[in-house]
């Protein structure tokens, strides 16, 4: 099955959107060969707006252009999108309310051979606690298709989280999928063990869900595209038909998808739980593979974390555990 990075998918996505929606317009800083804006720049050049190696006016500028009408998409790398720039995308964008889609391409350990100060892996918490902030995190290049269509027309400010390794499309032809801003999707169903999973790590779930099955484990998959809004509902749902929570995420196990699902696990259904992400340390330089071998982040790993939360399940329940 092909692969294609969701950074590759976002700079499609807006070349098609440029033909629908002439008020569109993408701000970029001087990465457009990175973040895969070029597209968009060689068939809209009157509305790319390269701004150079100046994260923060590029972000004020784009609410600025949000305040006239336009809809702007303004990409870099997540580590600046999210750390160089938190003031500016806080006061200038989330603060005035403006439609502004702050895009954050190369997110998570899997940059590479770029090492720890490009390997964002904060980005998620640092626009979550944003008050008003959604935060997005699609899986494959179907959903980074509907999830750019729908932050075009989204009317509140967003960040959209996509990253540089490429990754199979599991969520065209899953039973049912419809991409919805705030709405979790069920992938796989299952009834002892939900895990809840976004960006790079939802394939990685499907692939241990089939492993642990063989051990007559049954798990159900949520692709959490939406971090923010938390679709709290399906959350809860999962909680009390399976009994036990797995998350997982390519980000810090602190301020993220975990977290968020923790927060709202304590104070409506309190359930045994395990947070599958990077462990509070930051990456090195080397092959991207590699470094998710290193910090856990795979299948294997997963389906450990899974069969933890349901060891916890059971003693919870005082059934036996061998």
């Amino acid at each position: 099955m092909e692969k294609i990075a969701t950074r590759v998918s976002y700079g499609n996505a807006l070349v098609e959107l440029g033909v629908a929606d002439p008020d569109v317009v993408v701000f970029e800083a001087d990465l457009a060969e990175a973040t895969m804006t070029k597209g968009f720049k060689a068939a809209y050049p009157d509305r790319f707006y390269e701004m150079g190696i100046a994260e923060a006016n590029m972000y004020c500028a784009a609410a600025g252009m949000a305040s006239c009408g336009k809809k702007p998409f303004a990409s870099t790398f997540a580590i600046f999108a999210a750390g160089r720039c938190w003031e500016q995308v806080r006061n200038s964008i989330v603060y005035n309310r403006e439609n502004v889609v702050v895009v954050g391409t190369h997110a998570g350990i899997s940059v590479g051979q770029d090492g720890a100060t490009h390997q964002c892996i904060e980005d998620i918490g640092l626009m979550r606690v944003i008050p008003g902030m959604t935060v997005v995190c699609p899986c494959d290049d179907f959903e980074t298709h509907a999830a750019v269509r729908a932050l075009a027309e989204y009317p509140h400010p967003a960040y959209l989280r996509v990253g540089r390794m490429p990754v199979e499309v599991v969520t065209k032809d899953a039973p049912g999928y419809r991409f919805e801003i705030g709405k979790g999707a069920v992938l796989r169903d299952g009834g002892d063990v939900t895990v809840i999973a976004c960006g790079i790590m939802v394939q990685m779930a499907l692939e241990a869900a089939k492993t642990l099955k063989d051990e007559g484990i049954s798990v159900r998959v949520i692709d959490m595209h939406t971090i923010k809004p938390l679709d709290e509902e399906l959350v809860l749902q999962a909680a009390r038909e399976t009994g036990a929570i797995v998350t997982s995420e390519e980000h810090n196990i602190y301020g993220g998808l975990g977290a968020a699902v923790a927060e709202l696990l304590a104070e409506n259904c309190p359930t045994p739980m395990v947070i599958h992400g990077v462990q509070d340390r930051f990456g090195h330089s080397g092959d991207p593979a590699q470094l998710l071998k290193r910090n856990g982040l795979t299948a294997q790993a997963l389906a450990d974390a899974v069969r933890k939360a349901v060891s916890m399940k059971n003693a919870r329940s005082g059934a036996h555990v061998e």
